[in-house]
């Protein structure tokens, strides 16, 4: 049996760790990623590379070396994230410590996507897009 004040400690320690998991993503998180996204979705529209990559993790930087490798990457692979017709943010979440972010999408053929982000947290507090799983058709919100 642990002594009163180790109880105590403990019991704080739980609360800190609830606390901080639900922060990982609250109100604040959750405006932060949206932003980072929506600005990578933005800077896609408009053929601004260096812009959409620049909000890539370094780890996805290094994977692709450059822009126009990250800008040919998408364009061929992700046309729902680099053309929307429209944007939908779902659910925010956490898998395996890292922030998680739905976005439903229609492309320009109009079918139905959904883009699962993986999110980074940066040294700095930023944030960036460290992974983007795609899921097009009819199993998009199932």
């Amino acid at each position: 049996m642990l002594p009163a004040a180790g109880a105590l400690a403990v019991i704080a320690g739980l609360g800190a760790l609830h606390a901080s998991a639900e922060d990982a993503t609250g109100p604040a998180v959750r405006a932060a990623v949206h932003a980072v996204i929506a600005r990578q979705i933005e800077a896609f529209r408009h053929d601004d590379g260096p812009a959409a990559f620049a909000l890539a993790s370094p780890h996805i930087q290094a994977l692709f070396g450059s822009a126009d490798g990250f800008m040919a990457m998408v364009r061929h692979a992700y046309q729902p994230v680099y053309r929307p017709q429209s944007v939908t943010f779902g659910p925010i979440g956490s898998e395996h410590g890292q922030v998680t972010q739905d976005v439903d999408l229609i492309g320009q053929d109009g079918r139905s996507a959904r883009a699962h982000y993986t999110m980074e947290r940066e040294k700095d507090g930023s944030w960036r897009i460290d992974g983007c799983a795609l899921t097009l058709g009819n199993d998009v919100g199932t």
